[in-house]
């Protein structure tokens, strides 16, 4: 029979992923594989098959009853899920929200400087996070921030579209813009 830890990617002092050959618990199992006729056979016996092809015998589903087996190498088949890991991490999108920050009473340079930059952000494909901070009293002028805010999602309006309307939360009057496809 192959022995479990023969170069295999196992890191020494670590649990293998699956239950492979000695380390199968069943006295039944369901073998499966490429060239075997899907049967339920004794555990010896499996593990003999596995043996005579020079491949693992690896415990696939544990919870079925017969647990199900395939006849393959498991090193192969290590090598395959990572790969079918790292593909569908490739192919996840990563939100990015950047921010931006106003003053209440922002002066225009300024508010055409942060607006460009916005612009920037949003044809990268990030999120632009854009608020308010109300200091002291100044929250006694909240339409002051709504008026700032509602000027900067038009001047965007070609870039990005509007996710959530002006909202305050505590001291910060928020709104999130998104990116046109």
């Amino acid at each position: 029979m192959v022995e479990f830890n023969k170069g295999r990617n196992n890191q020494v002092g670590k649990e293998p992923q699956h239950r492979i050959n000695e380390m199968i618990h069943a006295t039944q199992v369901r073998v499966v594989g490429d060239d075997i006729e899907s049967a339920v056979y004794p555990l010896r016996q499996a593990l003999a098959m596995a043996d005579e092809m020079g491949l693992d015998l690896v415990e696939i589903s544990p919870n079925a009853n017969p647990p199900v087996c395939r006849i393959i190498d498991y090193s192969k088949f290590l090598y395959q899920l990572k790969k079918k890991q790292k593909e569908i991490k490739a192919k996840s999108v990563k939100v990015v929200v950047k921010e931006i920050r106003f003053g209440q009473q922002t002066d225009d340079h300024d508010f055409n400087f942060k607006v460009m930059h916005a612009q920037e952000f949003l044809q990268e494909g990030a999120k632009v996070r854009a608020y308010v901070f109300f200091k002291g009293r100044s929250i006694l002028f909240k339409d002051q921030g709504t008026d700032l805010l509602t000027r900067f999602v038009e001047a965007l309006e070609d870039y990005g579209k509007l996710e959530s309307e002006p909202r305050l939360e505590g001291k910060k009057m928020f709104v999130m813009l998104t990116p046109k496809k």
